[in-house]
């Protein structure tokens, strides 16, 4: 577990910091399931949260550069956001005050994207690095 806590951290940060947009934000980004409103923010949280997922995913990598990092960061932060998640969901009332029934199921929705995306971005990111498709020396970066 010790060559794994800065992963752990930057898992449990990623957690906090989409939790903490949702508690901000929840009421005004997700509507009711089986609207045109839940599909079209759906479809845009997801699109932002791909986005983001590969952005940091390559912040992280400038903190890890071990072999198979990026697959490292995808799994480790998917098991624990997964894991805080299900209290977060549990405890709805309390973590989500703002937020109706309907509007705890479509962020359930967006979360099971969400961990989806948090696995097979970090693994694309890892065979790309692999094959040297998206990897630059660090000191190019800083140019």
């Amino acid at each position: 577990m010790k060559g794994h806590f800065l992963t752990v951290i930057w898992g449990v940060i990623v957690w906090f910091l989409a939790t903490l947009f949702f508690v901000l934000f929840g009421d005004q980004v997700l509507f009711s399931p089986g609207t045109s409103s839940f599909v079209i923010s759906t479809l845009i949280l997801i699109a932002g949260t791909g986005v983001l997922l590969i952005a940091v995913t390559f912040l992280y990598l400038t903190f890890d550069q071990s072999k198979n990092a990026a697959m490292k960061f995808g799994i480790i932060g998917t098991i624990i956001g997964l894991s805080l998640d299900t209290l977060a969901i549990s405890y709805h009332q309390i973590v989500f005050p703002e937020l109706n029934h309907s509007q705890i199921i479509a962020f359930t929705i967006w979360m099971s994207f969400a961990y989806a995306l948090y696995l097979i971005i970090p693994i694309l990111i890892n065979e790309l690095k692999k094959r040297n498709i998206c990897s630059l020396p660090l000191h190019e970066l800083r140019q």
